[in-house]
């Protein structure tokens, strides 16, 4: 048994929220510990935006590995930046999209392809 729960961030388009909400109890109820985008319930300024997108970030370098909500394979432009980063910090990244589920949520698929142009946002962390 490992030291502590694994941990997931969940990443994806908030027009996913209903399919985010169902992964994020999938994964609770198996055990994994769940890091989510924030739901703000209502439209946010450009600053409020920008604080949600650096704290989702911290999200993904607090978590084991990274699990994208792409029904039909939807990957839009902030998920795809989100897989990005994920990727050049070397954390496993899954889907949950047809196109690329190929395993149950609950297990890790290792991501490749690490996106160099990164580098400005992993100072960051």
């Amino acid at each position: 048994m490992p030291d502590r729960p694994e941990v997931v961030c969940i990443c994806g388009s908030i027009r996913f929220l209903h399919e985010m909400r169902a992964a994020q109890s999938e994964l609770t109820f198996a055990g994994i510990i769940v890091l989510a985008p924030a739901e703000a319930g209502e439209a946010v300024s450009a600053e409020q935006k920008a604080l949600l997108d650096e704290l989702h970030l911290r999200k993904i370098d607090m978590a084991d590995r990274v699990l994208v909500v792409n029904p039909g394979g939807y990957i839009g432009e902030s998920t795809r930046g989100e897989i990005a980063y994920a990727r050049a910090a070397g954390k496993p990244v899954s889907f949950t999209g047809p196109a690329h589920r190929r395993k149950p949520l609950t297990e890790a698929v290792d991501g490749t392809n690490s996106d160099r142009s990164l580098a400005p946002m992993m100072e960051r962390r």
